[in-house]
């Protein structure tokens, strides 16, 4: 951490004490025990020293700075060019480019593909949580500019459907070279993905898509279709291709829309603003008119959901790791100030009160990384075991429902722990509170999450099964645990009433798999603690208010990043 030097410039009328110093110039991975934990648990621990050397650089000065300026420094859309012909270019800071650039070098939008370069390549083992350990830590300093990254990491299997447009862009979508020229792909060294499916009419219900797609010529995977209508949110307008959704002949379809022509000229993709929004505002969302822009079909005609769904999947993965390390920020500043700032003749941490919610609050951060975590492994793995594969279908959008919407509450007290200087603007906390509630609303709000999780019941009864199979492997010998199981099994047996309580069925599952995760896998206070805030009896929602016993002072020294 950096040094007491930041107190340099004396006013005339008071000496300034009692600040904690800047939060800043540490490792972001070797400060974490719990990410440390989780991806020894995953199986990358053979990538720990590249992870450290990376933990540095996310967590420098340097980087924080940037994100600051990337967020100070909004994009700007310029509409037209001097002479009134359309331009629908969006500038960006020079530091947006720079965190853009940091991540493709590092990978976190490719990295789980690259052996798709050799024919026949299969996947490197921990690859996509070595990716996710990066990500967690990335969101931690700047979390807008990971929406692209994001996107382009997630657009790769609906690609894959259409193999001829596969083989001519992977070798851009696969390269570390981040290139943010507005040229057509043939003179670029990268490229970057975006995403095009709500309407205005619609939002969630992209059946209601009302934008139409005629072909060319022959109709058909592969073919070149006209797009005419709208998209409400046209996530990171700059990408140099989108994936859309459109209405064909023969229903709701997927296309590949590109900003620049084959034969060099624009897509006529018109932007017409780029949307104010609460937080991520370093990134640009955008409002769009499709007037005859051109799309490639990707997949069957009226298959456009299936061919899509894979890319909000992994989305979703993403914005649950994501939601996992801003939590994780939250905290980690909260602990510094508190063990620097001094109230009562007793640091803030040492006083028993504050002790109790910054111990509480580490228990989520544990919980929601572990969880996280557990879901890239099944992700990982999915592919070659079939328990796995279970564990991803059914709790991809129990972990997104259950860490996203955890986030923000987490984030409003980390910000109260800081007092007047995380409310304003010249800090970090501000801007992270802003950002938190992000991720719970982007790629299905909690109530589309509990609508996938009902949905998973009644079309893969095994799944389900497959799961509570693993908890109750977790549960046993643990009464706690136990009655939460034989909980959720009388909800999952009266379905006439489910979906009413589809919220509760889907907290109550997501706190009982991290309960069984951190029995298995955390130190004894941190698992005791969350089963019995969160399992036994009635869950409460502020933080230090559980009554619960807990070793308070062996929770915070596992959490507390190093000491100035």
């Amino acid at each position: 951490m950096a040094g007491e030097s930041f107190a340099t410039h004396p006013f005339a009328t008071h000496e300034v004490s009692n600040q904690s110093p800047p939060f800043q110039d540490l490792n972001l991975f070797l400060s974490d025990a719990a990410l440390q934990e989780a991806v020894r648990r995953e199986g990358v621990m053979a990538r720990h020293e590249e992870l450290a050397a990376f933990g540095a650089v996310a967590g420098s000065a340097e980087a924080f700075d940037l994100g600051r300026l990337a967020n100070e420094n909004p994009p700007r859309l310029r509409r037209f060019d001097q002479k009134g012909f359309p331009l629908d270019l969006v500038e960006f800071h020079p530091a947006y480019h720079e965190v853009m650039r940091r991540s493709f070098k590092a990978g976190l939008h490719c990295s789980a593909w690259e052996h798709l370069k050799t024919p026949g390549g299969l996947p490197e083992d921990g690859a996509q949580v070595a990716r996710l350990a990066r990500l967690y830590m990335t969101t931690q300093t700047e979390p807008g500019h990971l929406c692209p990254v994001t996107m382009t990491n997630a657009a790769v299997p609906a690609l894959l459907t259409q193999p001829e447009i596969a083989e001519a862009l992977l070798p851009r979508v696969l390269s570390r070279r981040y290139d943010e020229r507005f040229r057509p792909l043939e003179e670029k060294a990268g490229m970057t993905l975006g995403m095009g499916m709500t309407e205005k009419q619609g939002g969630t219900d992209v059946r209601a898509n009302a934008t139409t797609a005629k072909p060319c010529a022959a109709a058909g995977p592969g073919r070149e279709y006209l797009l005419v209508g709208h998209k409400w949110f046209l996530s990171a307008p700059m990408c140099d291709a989108f994936l859309m959704l459109a209405q064909a002949p023969g229903g709701l379809s997927c296309f590949y829309v590109l900003r620049f022509l084959p034969d060099g000229s624009v897509n006529p993709l018109r932007l017409q603003r780029l949307k104010e929004k609460l937080g991520n505002r370093a990134n640009a969302s955008s409002e769009v008119e499709l007037q005859n822009a051109h799309g490639w079909l990707l997949g069957e005609e009226g298959r456009g959901i299936a061919t899509i769904i894979e890319m909000v999947t992994l989305t979703r993965l993403d914005c649950a790791i994501a939601s996992a390390g801003q939590m994780r920020l939250a905290l980690a500043m909260a602990l510094h100030h508190c063990r620097h700032r001094r109230v009562f003749q007793k640091h803030l941490v040492d006083q028993p009160m504050m002790a109790a919610v910054l111990a509480d609050m580490a228990v989520d951060v544990e919980a929601a990384t572990a969880l996280a975590f557990r879901l890239a492994r099944a992700f990982e793995r999915a592919a070659a075991d079939e328990a796995e594969a279970a564990w991803r279908r059914l709790m991809a959008p129990v972990t997104k429902y259950w860490v996203c919407k955890m986030a923000p509450a987490l984030g409003y007290e980390a910000m109260e722990c800081l007092g007047g200087n995380g409310y304003v603007e010249e800090g970090p906390a501000a801007r992270l509170y802003r950002e938190l509630p992000l991720n719970a609303i982007w790629e299905g709000s909690g109530n589309v999450m509990c609508l996938d999780v009902l949905r998973v019941r009644a079309q893969d009864v095994a799944a389900v099964e497959t799961v509570l199979a693993e908890l109750d492997a977790a549960a046993r010998g643990e009464p706690r645990l136990e009655a939460a199981l034989a909980d959720l099994r009388a909800l999952l047996a009266d379905p006439g009433s489910l979906e009413g309580r589809a919220r509760h069925f889907v907290e109550r599952l997501a706190r009982t798999a991290a309960a069984g995760l951190l029995r298995a896998q955390a130190p004894s206070s941190v698992a005791e603690a969350f089963i019995a805030g969160r399992l036994d009896g009635a869950f409460r929602h502020t933080y230090g208010a559980g009554g619960q016993v807990a070793d308070c002072r062996a929770i915070l020294e596992r959490a507390l990043p190093p000491a100035a």
